[in-house]
């Protein structure tokens, strides 16, 4: 009787226990090579305490599973690091994955280089996240991309679906710019984090918002079911591509997106469907960004 009550305590524990709410599975890598006479310890707690910092917080109320989180890496390098002061100049390289439906094959949802990534990290320094009083610059750049990569992976699940989200990240902007450090000012480069997320929500840009859904959840989602269907259907979202460039032209998002989805691009239309398509995608692609003409070149093969 003892092991059958245990029994049912532990099955209802387990139905009423909430589902994992952590939404990221992030990989950190910190790269030193670039700095000498130095003891690893600092850079082996960063890595440990930027990890923690992004796996082990819940930055949403939304309910993720273990096998729903989100795949990403942060890969920081560092250029310079003082001991004096603890002050590190770096950038930052960072990326999402996402699963494609019915598949072995994960597609890129976000891969960007933060160039201004500079703050100030002690070897046991315990990282903590207070929306409300923005104080750190290295907690603000990576809640910053946090809330980027789960708005982004909203997006391509549903329509629009990230908007909520990347709001957080809007607002962080909007409070980190007093920090003093580059990368947060509005209109200061068209590639910052403040340029990326405000064209993100910028309503000029639905366009380009529309096309996270049909890229990947009407269009490489059904990849397996019916390969026409889905390829007509990201054949459309480069359409989207096009448009959202004419209405913004001044927006770094295309040329972006267009520099991590070179090769996926390629290996979806290269070859495939008609003469007239395969011209109409490259004429798109090429004027968005001429500097990856070399693949481009590839879809009239």
């Amino acid at each position: 009787m003892h092991i059958r009550s245990l029994f049912i305590l532990l099955f209802v524990l387990t139905l009423t226990s909430p589902a994992r709410a952590q939404e990221l599975n992030a990989k950190v890598i910190i790269n030193r090579s670039q700095v000498s006479n130095t003891k690893s310890g600092v850079f082996d707690a960063l890595e440990k305490a930027v990890t923690q910092f992004l796996n082990e917080r819940a930055w949403t109320e939304l309910k993720f599973r273990e096998q729903e989180r989100i795949q990403c890496s942060f890969n920081i390098t560092v250029n310079t690091y003082s001991e004096t002061d603890n002050s590190f100049k770096a950038s930052l390289l960072v990326a999402s994955n996402r699963p494609v439906f019915d598949s072995n094959y994960t597609t890129t949802v976000w891969n960007t280089n933060d160039k201004d990534f500079d703050f100030t990290f002690q070897e046991f320094d315990q990282l903590d996240w207070r929306p409300e009083q923005i104080d750190n610059n290295l907690t603000a750049v990576l809640a910053y991309w946090a809330y980027m990569i789960i708005g982004l992976d909203l997006d391509s699940m549903s329509p629009m679906g990230g908007t909520e989200v990347l709001r957080m990240a809007q607002d962080i902007c909007n409070s980190a710019e007093g920090l003093g450090y580059k990368g947060w000012k509005a209109f200061d480069d068209t590639k910052n984090r403040f340029a990326i997320v405000n064209d993100y929500l910028d309503g000029s840009m639905e366009k380009f918002r529309q096309l996270q859904y049909t890229y990947y959840r009407t269009g490489l989602d059904h990849m397996a079911e019916n390969t026409e269907q889905a390829r007509k259907a990201i054949a459309e979202a480069v359409s989207l591509l096009k448009q959202a460039h004419e209405d913004k032209s001044l927006s770094m998002l295309p040329q972006i997106f267009t520099d991590f989805k070179r090769d996926e691009l390629v290996s979806i239309f290269s070859g495939q469907g008609n003469a007239q398509e395969r011209e109409q995608i490259y004429d798109i692609l090429f004027r968005i960004n001429p500097s990856q003409n070399t693949y481009w070149e590839k879809l009239k093969q």
